[in-house]
């Protein structure tokens, strides 16, 4: 079964008229089914702001180079009664992969650059975990996340440092593999970045001056832009958000990632992603230029890296039989059809990006709150764009776990408490804990004291700095002095045989960033 082709933006009343005149002599009468269609997928997404209380969401769905549907709901910021629209910018994070990987593909067309060249053809000074990998690493490797590395391994020496890519690449030698080298599945921003470096030597161009004059010009995305540090030119911008404990969602600051671009820098809309699904979905092709070429697509869309169907998976999404990764693109089938797509997790910012090239359809659901909805959605719009059917298997399981998240944190809360030891006191008094405390491949973290408690600041992030409220012997508990997404976590001081302090370790339980990466020694002291 088709497409099912069907306009809900207000503003394309005009156009609805047209298509349901010219589609209903070759329909044979089943045009009556596709307003019932359109006004339940409406309806569903609308739901889903207030289900799971999201300050916004935008969505577009394209269609044989149209978009047929664009649609927002919500406000760019929680309560301030600005409306989100199609045209409201937002943080789309990894989506930006596949500009990297569309860069490169362009190099290779012009001659310039080899998929299978060697990376240290390109960049001599990279160096992974072993020789043998530094030496074998190839392009195409940098893009499909097979490096041996763990899933957002080295993401610390990034996120929020003043370090460049290069000088956070330079130290990604220190990283320890997880999984032999092009054999298991590893989520990497670091190789991406290396990818960026690439460009910029072949194409003599800084990355973000590349992929402006490449795609965005060409492309028409006008008021999409490449760094934070260009919001304050752009009038509709939504703001990311945090949901405290309380269910209230609070804005937060925009982080910049400048030094990781290349692979999560770009912030745009639903109106403007839409643009580029149609040039994705028709190989390449603007309406004037060839961008890539066909053979391109097709190297990008290959699976390089197979990822395991979970039995999650299995359950839940039944006619998915694959999953992979491409070269800055996720694979897999769904209801007959391969699908390539791609999530992108932001502070405060989630999106999801799923094109089907034999439907000529792509569909962008971006928002402003750390939520699964666009992933979820991403899954599930399909059944209705493909077969008409409005099971929607995957957002039914994110709302009940929604409703559980408050139950589940408290339980966890509940256990930890448990397992404190009460009134087992500090070794030291707290001014021994007072120095600094220094990793080899991330930098200097300082421990300090006032007002009878103990602070912590990492050096090269500055949105790490809190307190460190003592739980039980050498253990503290992490408070944030800063909102952001990442929870509360534990800190530990080591002794070494004469009673002193030896070394710190964080452990921070998230999805995104290893605490547990890092080991701090502390300086000056007699060991």
């Amino acid at each position: 079964m088709r497409i099912q082709r069907f306009f809900l933006s207000p503003w394309q009343r005009p156009a609805v008229i047209l298509y349901l005149l010219l589609s209903a002599a070759s329909s044979h009468g089943q045009v009556q089914d596709q307003p019932r269609q359109m006004a339940w997928l409406d309806e569903a997404m609308a739901q889903s702001v207030e289900d799971f209380n999201l300050p916004s969401l935008s969505v577009a769905v394209v269609h044989d180079g149209h978009v047929i549907w664009s649609q927002s709901y919500g406000e760019t910021i929680a309560g301030s009664g600005d409306k989100a629209t199609p045209s409201t910018l937002y943080a789309v994070a990894s989506n930006t992969k596949a500009f990297t990987s569309a860069a490169l593909a362009q190099l290779v067309d012009e001659g310039k650059l080899d998929w299978d060249d060697r990376v240290q053809e390109h960049l001599p000074w990279f160096e992974l975990y072993n020789p043998y990998v530094t030496s074998e690493l190839r392009v195409r490797d940098l893009l499909c996340h097979r490096s041996g590395l763990a899933t957002f391994s080295g993401d610390l020496l990034w996120y929020g440092t003043q370090w460049s890519s290069k000088e956070i690449l330079e130290k990604a030698k220190h990283l320890e593999p997880t999984t032999a080298f092009r054999t298991q599945f590893g989520y990497q921003n670091l190789m991406f970045m290396a990818a960026g470096e690439i460009i910029e030597v072949v194409s003599e161009k800084p990355w973000k001056t590349y992929i402006e004059q490449a795609f965005l010009e060409p492309i028409g995305m006008t008021s999409s832009v490449l760094s934070t540090n260009e919001l304050q030119d752009r009038s509709h911008v939504a703001a990311p958000h945090n949901e405290l404990a309380s269910g209230i969602q609070t804005p937060i600051e925009w982080i910049n990632w400048d030094n990781m671009a290349p692979a999560g820098a770009l912030i745009s809309s639903a109106e403007e992603m839409a643009k580029w699904m149609i040039v994705q979905l028709d190989s390449g092709r603007t309406a004037t230029d060839t961008l890539w070429t066909p053979s391109q697509t097709h190297e990008m869309w290959t699976m390089h890296t197979p990822i395991p169907v979970s039995s999650w998976y299995q359950n839940m999404l039944p006619s998915m039989h694959f999953r992979g990764y491409g070269l800055g693109w996720e694979l897999y089938d769904l209801h007959g059809r391969k699908v390539v797509a791609h999530s992108g997790g932001y502070d405060g910012m989630i999106s999801r990006q799923v094109l089907v090239p034999e439907e000529k359809l792509g569909i962008i659901v971006l928002t402003n709150a750390n939520t699964s909805v666009p992933w979820g959605w991403g899954h599930d719009v399909l059944n209705v764009l493909l077969s008409g059917d409005r099971q929607t298997p995957v957002m039914d399981f994110l709302l009940e776990s929604k409703r559980e998240e408050p139950a589940e944190r408290a339980l966890a809360e509940e256990k930890l408490i448990a397992s404190r030891i009460p009134e087992a006191p500090t070794s030291l008094t707290l001014s021994d804990y007072i120095g600094t405390y220094s990793d080899l491949m991330y930098g200097d973290v300082r421990i300090s004291v006032a007002n009878d408690t103990l602070q912590f600041e990492f050096e090269p992030t500055p949105l790490f700095r809190g307190t460190l409220e003592h739980w039980h012997f050498d253990t503290f508990r992490l408070h944030w002095g800063t909102q952001m997404m990442l929870p509360k976590g534990m800190a530990h001081f080591d002794l070494n045989m004469k009673g002193q302090v030896k070394s710190l370790d964080f452990d921070v339980p998230n999805p995104d960033f290893d605490f547990t990466e890092l080991h701090f020694i502390k300086q000056s002291t007699e060991q």
